[in-house]
């Protein structure tokens, strides 16, 4: 078993990872800006170094810094959460060149699943389904509108090292092309260093579906069944459950074991997600697949008892997967909701500030995964998220009740955050009734608005 962990993050991943080491008896170190020094990660580790200034270029994307404070303090294990570094192929071959463990799969495969278009390629030669579109390189906006006039409208360019809903747009006529194409470029450079384009066909008012995948040192791999993300705003989710209402159980049953071709593809290991893209007609394609734990992996947990961050750190450490695909079983209903200090009757504007009161939801089947406390300063420097609000019972109507009840107690004094928007959101007809896909939420607020 790894001895001691660095945790290459912030936040409630932060503490999320710490307090699954400190149940298995693995020493943790804390990384901080300046603006996190009163940060709860910093306070809950057995030791915390400063790397940096605000500015997330300047700490917690700055690999020289963080590689030395894993040498300072004598880590032998990195856990780069999400975001951030998390699917760096650079900071994890770094860390591997340092004999310090990444946890989470080989540079090569974050490589290869990071970029969109070569990752289309692979799964494609692999059998697995995908989104028609055009595997190569692009060389300018005239060689893309040809490309587009061929595959056809409405479409879909995406910047190739992307996730987290940068880098998109949605195209419906020939007019449209250049201008999306060239501001998904500038967006793509702006936010991922890499201006690299595919463009795809766009598939309309899908389910967005992922699959959670576990795989060891060993060969062993296993499915631990899917998460409903439809319920998304700007391409960013809002609320994610687990299982989804739409798969009956013969198409889980296929969709899992694509899942697990798509990663024996790329000799996946560790935990990742291959996510796909389903039609009304129960057609579903690869879309992505992200290589690191995901913000939504505490439904799946709800709902299988695997603790999943402790599973990687079990893989990390060279430990054999105990689990057998036949010992997956779901059993009731998960529901998490995102809760960020935004503003969603300022279109969402981000709230940072001091938290001057606090009651925090509790009760049997309720989980909040969280970094905040009363008194503490939410940057301004960092994403909105400040905590997952996520409920479990034995039926997803037993889910929602419990999801209402917990948003009811939840108070936060001090900053405005979006837990009365999502309480509105389990309240409509079409999600009670489990009948939404991606343009769901978009749609509902322009007429809410209206």
């Amino acid at each position: 078993m790894l001895k001691k962990v660095l945790i290459a993050n912030r936040g409630e991943i932060a503490v999320r990872i710490i307090r699954a080491c400190r149940e298995l008896g693995i020493l943790t170190v804390a990384v901080y800006s300046e603006a996190d020094k009163e940060a709860l990660h910093t306070q809950l580790a057995d030791e915390a170094v400063c790397i940096g200034p605000a500015p997330a270029k300047d700490s917690y994307l700055n690999i020289a810094n963080i590689l030395s404070a894993c040498v300072l303090t004598g880590a032998d294990g990195l856990h780069p959460g999400f975001g951030f570094l998390s699917e760096n192929p650079r900071f994890a071959k770094m860390c591997t060149e340092c004999n310090i463990k990444f946890i989470g799969p080989d540079f090569e495969s974050i490589e290869l699943m990071g970029n969109k278009a070569k990752a289309r390629e692979v799964m494609k030669d692999a059998g697995v389904p995908v989104v028609p579109g055009y595997e190569g390189e692009i060389e300018d906006d005239d060689h893309g509108l040809e490309i587009a006039e061929k595959i056809g409208y409405p479409l879909m360019v995406k910047a190739s090292a992307g996730g987290g809903g940068k880098g998109i747009r949605i195209v419906r006529s020939s007019d449209e092309f250049k201008l999306a194409y060239n501001t998904a470029k500038a967006e793509a450079k702006a936010c991922f260093g890499d201006d690299r384009i595919y463009i795809e066909r766009f598939v309309e008012k899908p389910r967005h579906i992922e699959f959670q995948i576990l795989a060891d040192e060993f060969g062993n791999l296993i499915h631990l069944g899917e998460r409903e993300c439809s319920l998304q705003r700007k391409n960013q989710k809002v609320l994610e459950e687990a299982p989804s209402t739409f798969l009956s159980e013969s198409l889980r049953n296929e969709m899992g074991e694509v899942a697990k071709k798509a990663a024996k593809a790329v000799n996946y290991k560790n935990a990742g997600t291959i996510e796909f893209l389903v039609d009304n007609n129960c057609n579903y394609y690869f879309m992505e697949m992200n290589t690191r734990i995901q913000v939504e992996h505490p439904i799946t947990e709800m709902v299988t008892g695997i603790d999943l961050v402790k599973e990687q750190l079990k893989i990390a450490s060279n430990i054999e997967l105990k689990i057998k695909q036949e010992d997956i079983k779901i059993l009731g209903h998960s529901i998490e909701c995102r809760i960020n200090a935004e503003d969603p009757k300022n279109d969402f504007r981000p709230c940072p500030g001091t938290i001057k009161e606090l009651c925090m939801p509790a009760g049997m089947g309720v989980r909040l995964d969280s970094a905040i406390y009363c008194g503490y300063k939410i940057p301004h420097n960092y994403d909105s998220m400040v905590g997952k609000l996520i409920t479990f019972a034995k039926t997803r109507e037993e889910a929602i009740i419990k999801m209402k009840r917990s948003l009811q107690e939840f108070a936060v004094g001090g900053v405005i955050t979006n837990i009365d928007f999502q309480y509105w959101l389990i309240q409509q007809e079409e999600f009670l009734n489990g009948n939404y896909d991606t343009s769901f939420l978009s749609e509902k607020m322009v007429k809410k608005d209206a």
